[in-house]
């Protein structure tokens, strides 16, 4: 049986499609969707410049409306990835 591979940050799946990126395993109830905004020149790197990202359900129950419960805008990736990793280890957290 072949095993699905996916780059792993944190111990969590990220997933890339374009300027998309997904954090979090989709069969967890949260992942979090980071999408790149802006990018800017760094000598002849493109980098990620203005970053949204969104706390979503992965309930297929919930409307699209009703999916995304929290959101945010970050500069630069890194702080984008660091709030989406502390926002899915709180909404995955046991209550």
């Amino acid at each position: 049986m072949a095993k699905n591979e996916f780059f792993m940050y944190k111990n969590k799946p990220l997933v890339r499609c374009g300027d998309v990126l997904y954090y979090g395993s989709m069969t967890d109830p949260y992942v979090v969707r980071i999408k790149i905004k802006t990018k800017k020149k760094v000598n002849d790197l493109e980098i990620a410049d203005k970053v949204a990202i969104q706390l979503m359900s992965t309930s297929a129950d919930v409307s699209p409306r009703k999916q995304v419960l929290k959101s945010s805008e970050r500069s630069g990736l890194y702080s984008a990835m660091d709030f989406a990793d502390v926002w899915l280890k709180r909404a995955l957290r046991p209550r």
